[in-house]
């Protein structure tokens, strides 16, 4: 198990979005890419939440540089506010994840994370380090310098606390440390049986001068980003206002900025440099023997490359190819990038072929156990000649066929196929296990969730042989956005939904809670089984249901009730269906600028009796940014009326004793200032 996950380690957070599969990237990218085959260069951005990165210089090191470029976010943003809607949590944390990804679509930079969590604002690092497991958080930042073998890494933080929130420091700190230890045998040496150590050249600050705090000197390094990139059609300005503009639920859309853009460092630890950050560091195939060929190979594909035709260009990739793959590993940092372009060159060979290749399934849910049609499709947009060898269906069956792809014909294909009874149910990957965070395992943090639906096609492309692989996904037409896709998501056969996140209890009275069951297939009829903590009852602990049909919704309400002398306590549900028992709630995230979302997370409320005096009291609530003020209130038992502006201008407001704001009101609602 340990061993399959460090196979999915080193993989780049890169295709961020369904859409990345349907779009093999215009001519000038294509140009680009091919251009990076030459670049010998990495560098490693650490700071510590979603929308810390500097978007400006990722974009100019992912795209002028052309180095391999990454963030490094040490939370997900978890504990951040969120301006378009009502996550929190764990689901903002999902919620930020995907605008992160989003962002790196745009500047081209690659994306990581540690296992640590956001949980709100810290005074100092000293706090930060008494929630995150500091040797944790410090394993998966060294074991990710061992694996992404950076020559530079920026941090976005300095040690000494002007980034003012105490997890911006910690980044900092985390990121000296761990500069030391990937380069120390001693440091961390379970993480030796999968990587190996790894001495980066040097460590800078990227200074910034933010509001009342400048920390840039003229005698620091400068770099100029803001240059135009012609194949591109922008300048890096615009790119990283674009990518900055992705944090979404954090209110960070930006203007485009064009034009001469300073960008300061200040040298932390390494080899001393006095005119560049990559002063000295070789970035070419020259550094290595025996590769001259490899060079003038790419310089080829360069030279050759038609805007019109990059086909043409496929035997000389086909070459650079197999000039690669005959490399001898004479060192680790020669096998590093070999495995690295090779991978780089497959997706060009495949994106210059013009092939495009999709496997959807016709509902977006699927249950183990179940079968599901799944639809595969190819077409050659180019006139390469293309054999289709053979398709293999969720790692269980293959189709072997000979088959030539004439051009610009479209191909489909059907098949049924039945998910496994073992497949594991989708969900954020970092949330499925209640152990994660503090996982005694090396790094998960830095593990990607593994597929289980995905379908690889065997192809053949002259005489290069070509293995693709496709996640199957779901797709509709929508009458107002045209064609939508999202994931396809494997389910359990039933969730439960409690209405409250917690039931608040004010006095002897009961209270009613809803459960909402919601059917993944078809003819399910079971139990609804509630469990209480004691001191706590129901009017009715199980309840009969049976849901016709895939989709089918019912309610049930149950009255609960808590004696006085305890104070908190649990509702647990569960359903129990031909003798299995499921208690999965689900969650799900639904915005334009991330793919669609959800979460899986145990079907139970926490039961609060609190000694709480109230009034009668009628309230008028004017809506913020995704709070849930208004329910609370109700179970303080307050009579409650959500205020729209029209009701605002309009309502008599004497008739309502307090008038409550949202958090982040005057964000929320432009017309708040003449209210």
């Amino acid at each position: 198990m340990l061993r399959n996950l460090f196979l999915f380690l080193i993989l780049p957070l890169f295709c961020t979005t369904l859409n990345a599969q349907l779009n093999s990237g215009s001519s000038s990218e294509l140009l680009l890419q091919i251009q990076k085959l030459n670049v010998l260069g990495k560098v490693l951005y650490i700071a510590a939440h979603p929308d810390d990165e500097n978007t400006r210089l990722l974009a100019y090191l992912a795209n002028e540089k052309k180095f391999r470029t990454a963030y490094l976010s040490i939370t997900r943003g978890d504990g951040g506010q969120n301006l378009i809607g009502k996550e929190q949590g764990p689901a903002l944390g999902v919620l930020r994840t995907q605008e992160l990804l989003a962002a790196r679509n745009i500047d081209k930079a690659e994306q990581f994370f540690t296992r640590a969590v956001d949980f709100g604002y810290s005074k100092n690092p000293e706090e930060t380090f008494s929630f995150w497991n500091k040797n944790n958080t410090l394993a998966d930042v060294v074991y990710l310098i061992r694996t992404f073998q950076p020559d530079v890494i920026i941090c976005r933080f300095p040690t000494t606390g002007e980034g003012g929130h105490g997890h911006h420091t910690a980044s900092a700190i985390l990121a000296q440390e761990a500069f030391d230890a990937a380069a120390d045998s001693t440091k961390f040496p379970e993480q030796l049986k999968y990587t190996t150590v790894w001495k980066t050249k040097r460590l800078f600050w990227n200074t910034f001068n933010f509001g009342s705090t400048n920390t840039t000197a003229p005698n620091q390094l400068q770099m100029d980003v803001g240059s135009y990139n012609a194949l591109l059609g922008k300048s890096y300005g615009e790119i990283a206002s674009e990518s900055r503009s992705s944090h979404k639920s954090q209110g960070f859309g930006v203007a485009r900025q064009r034009g001469k853009n300073i960008e300061y460092f200040k040298q932390l630890k390494g080899d001393s440099v006095s005119k560049d950050i990559f002063e000295g560091i070789s970035t070419s195939w020259l550094k290595f023997k025996d590769t001259q060929g490899i060079q003038k190979t790419v310089n080829e594909c360069i030279g050759k490359f038609n805007a019109i035709a990059p086909e043409r260009i496929l035997p000389q990739l086909q070459k650079l190819h197999t000039q690669l793959s005959a490399l001898k590993e004479t060192e680790k940092e020669l096998a590093y990038w070999k495995t690295q372009k090779l991978k780089e060159l497959e997706s060009l060979i495949l994106s210059c072929s013009g092939l495009w290749l999709e496997a959807s399934a016709p509902d977006f849910r699927g249950v183990p156990g179940q079968e599901i049609t799944i639809q595969t499709q190819i077409i050659n947009r180019s006139k390469t000649a293309v054999t289709l060898k053979g398709i293999r269906y969720l790692n269980q069956s293959d189709t072997t066929t000979q088959l030539s792809l004439e051009y610009n014909t479209l191909y489909t294909f059907k098949r049924k196929e039945v998910l496994p009874a073992t497949t594991v149910y989708s969900s954020p990957y970092w949330l499925n296990a209640d152990s994660y965070s503090n996982s005694t395992e090396p790094f998960p943090g830095l593990a990607q969730a593994v597929s289980n639906t995905i379908v690889h096609f065997d192809l053949k492309l002259g005489e290069f042989n070509l293995k693709v692989a496709r996640d199957v996904i779901y797709k509709s037409t929508d009458p107002v956005k045209g064609e939508v896709y999202r994931p396809f998501e494997i389910l359990p056969p039933l969730t439960v939904n409690l209405s409250e996140k917690a039931v608040v209890f004010t006095n002897a009275a009961p209270k009613k809670v809803v459960f909402t069951l919601k059917a993944n297939t078809s003819n399910l009829s079971g139990k609804l089984m509630l469990q209480l903590s004691e001191g706590w009852t129901c009017d009715s602990n199980i309840r009969e249901f049976s849901l016709a049909k895939a989709g089918d919704e019912l309610m049930v309400e149950a009255r609960i009730s808590g004696n006085a002398q305890v104070k908190e306590g649990y509702l647990k549900a569960a359903v129990l269906l031909n003798s299995k028992e499921y208690n999965q709630s689900i969650y799900r995230i639904e915005y334009d600028h991330v793919p669609y979302q959800f979460m899986l997370s145990p079907a139970e409320t926490k039961l609060v009796n609190l000694d709480v005096k109230t009034k009668k009291l009628r309230i008028a609530y004017i809506e913020g940014a995704g709070d849930d003020i208004p329910a609370a209130l109700k179970q303080m038992d307050f009579e409650v009326s959500t205020l729209n502006d029209e009701q605002i201008n309009t309502s008599d407001l004497n008739q309502y004793h307090a008038i409550v704001t949202g958090v982040r009101a005057y964000n929320a609602n432009k017309n708040m200032p003449r209210h």
